[in-house]
């Protein structure tokens, strides 16, 4: 990739859709709307998987943004969804704290990746300019396995109410796998630290 790219892919305009969704499933649970928010839930999962799809099989749709807007969309809408499932009592808080907890730390560590990978000068206008990439995120293998697993428990809590199985043993195994994997992989990012990412070179 060049340092100057193109924001304004399709992946990237699916990633902001998703963060989009977000504050509606919000708005949805709370309501305890879970039928339609099941349904919108599943459309930000459809978003989430084409943009994927796309970004892999068309080089031109690719971009250093998309490797850190992706997984961000991602983290704004599993916090938006744990903090309202947590609210309609369908997720302990002990879980979401985690959650959240983690995704802070993680956005933190993105926002300082992009400060040390900037070229100078460092501008606020650079800065935050979507068309200067520097840096190519790598999620790590645990990581991914993790968002898999925190939307997974949200399509079953969210599932819970609709088809009667709030009390489910299940579920709680869910919670405790949840809270596992949400530790591990953000071990595996203290861990690899410098190969979660790939600077750009720009010369």
């Amino acid at each position: 990739w060049s340092l100057y790219e193109n924001p304004w892919t399709i992946p990237n305009l699916l990633s902001l859709v998703r963060i989009g969704l977000a504050p509606v499933l919000g708005y949805l649970i709370v309501q305890e709307d879970f039928s339609v928010a099941l349904g919108v839930f599943t459309l930000a999962g459809i978003t989430d998987l084409l943009d994927g799809f796309i970004a892999r099989n068309w080089a031109n749709q690719k971009s250093a943004l998309g490797s850190a807007l992706d997984p961000l969309a991602d983290k704004i809408l599993i916090s938006v969804l744990y903090v309202s499932l947590t609210y309609a009592n369908l997720i302990p808080v002990p879980l979401t704290s985690l959650i959240i907890l983690r995704d802070i730390v993680l956005i933190a560590a993105v926002f300082y990746v992009r400060y040390k990978t900037l070229s100078p000068p460092r501008t606020l206008g650079r800065y935050f300019n979507p068309c200067y990439a520097t840096a190519q995120l790598k999620p790590t293998f645990i990581s991914k396995m993790n968002t898999a697993v925190q939307l997974i428990l949200v399509a079953a809590s969210l599932a819970a109410p609709v088809f009667n199985y709030v009390d489910s043993v299940y579920l709680h195994i869910l919670w405790c796998l949840t809270a596992l994997t949400t530790t591990v992989s953000g071990y595996s990012y203290c861990h690899y630290g410098r190969k979660t990412f790939k600077v750009i070179d720009n010369k």
